[in-house]
């Protein structure tokens, strides 16, 4: 190959490279997040005599925390299926809303935390995205 060829393509492929490499980005051409995300934590109590406090938080768009209260597991007599039911509803009531209000049920995450064979936490997190 000729040397004069050589530095021709070499020279050529440089100009490309600048011209390439000083392309402006367009807005259009950016990908914008595509979905919008939220999470709703449940912390149920597991305390004896129905002595925890248990509630559904969340936070909206102006980072405000939303708290609801939730009925403990426990009452003085043992668990409290009807307890138990009233949460579950309330946590139905609430996945429903936001299935209204186009979010999406993307995954549910649950632990237990125990202090103790008499206290702890049961915790649920909701994580829901919309798409933008």
């Amino acid at each position: 190959m000729n040397k004069n060829v050589l530095i021709i393509i070499v020279m050529a492929l440089g100009i490309i490279t600048l011209i390439l490499g000083f392309k402006t980005v367009d807005e259009k051409t950016v990908q914008q997040p595509q979905f919008e995300w939220k999470q709703v934590t449940a912390i149920e109590s597991v305390v004896s005599g129905g002595m925890g406090r248990s509630r559904m938080i969340s936070t909206n768009d102006k980072g405000e925390m939303n708290e609801e209260k939730l009925q403990n597991f426990f009452s003085m007599t043992g668990i409290n299926f009807g307890n138990v039911r009233e949460n579950d509803l309330k946590i139905t009531d609430m996945i429903s809303k936001h299935s209204a209000e186009g979010w999406i049920l993307h995954d549910v995450t649950s632990g237990v935390y125990a202090a103790d064979k008499s206290t702890g936490i049961f915790i649920t997190r909701y994580m829901f995205k919309r798409g933008k």
